[in-house]
């Protein structure tokens, strides 16, 4: 049997490629994050979230939000909910969006994402609170 000189360093150098290779993430190594949890009551908020890699603690650029929502669920009230709008990312890894936090109290902020690269849906409700 013929084995040149360069199949043999290909042949050597497959374990090690194996070892390279990056571990695998599931996407429930990611997790939106506010950026801050209390906010003036008013019109116009601006909320901005983080996605972070849980595994690393870098925020995760370019995910597609496909789902947002704004409700008083933590007051009891999951029915009065307010509009929200996407805006322009501040920065990479960050999300922001325009509400009306009409009522003092608490809020719930639901989003859905596709992380790039990754199968599954990312779903997170965070928690924040309006104050007078």
């Amino acid at each position: 049997m013929f084995i040149t000189r360069t199949s043999r360093a290909l042949i050597a150098a497959l374990p090690l490629m194996a070892v390279a290779l990056p571990a695998l993430a599931e996407i429930k190594d990611y997790e939106f994050r506010l950026t801050q949890s209390e906010f003036k009551q008013g019109n116009g908020v601006v909320i901005t979230v983080r996605l972070i890699d849980k595994r690393s603690g870098k925020p995760v650029p370019d995910a597609v939000i496909f789902a947002k929502r704004i409700d008083m669920e933590p007051e009891g009230m999951a029915t009065m909910a307010s509009p929200i709008e996407a805006l322009l990312a501040p920065e990479a890894g960050t999300y922001s969006f325009k509400t009306n936090l009409v009522m003092e109290g608490g809020w719930r902020l639901s989003l859905g994402a596709k992380v790039q690269g990754e199968t599954g849906t990312l779903e997170n409700k965070l928690i924040l609170k309006a104050l007078p």
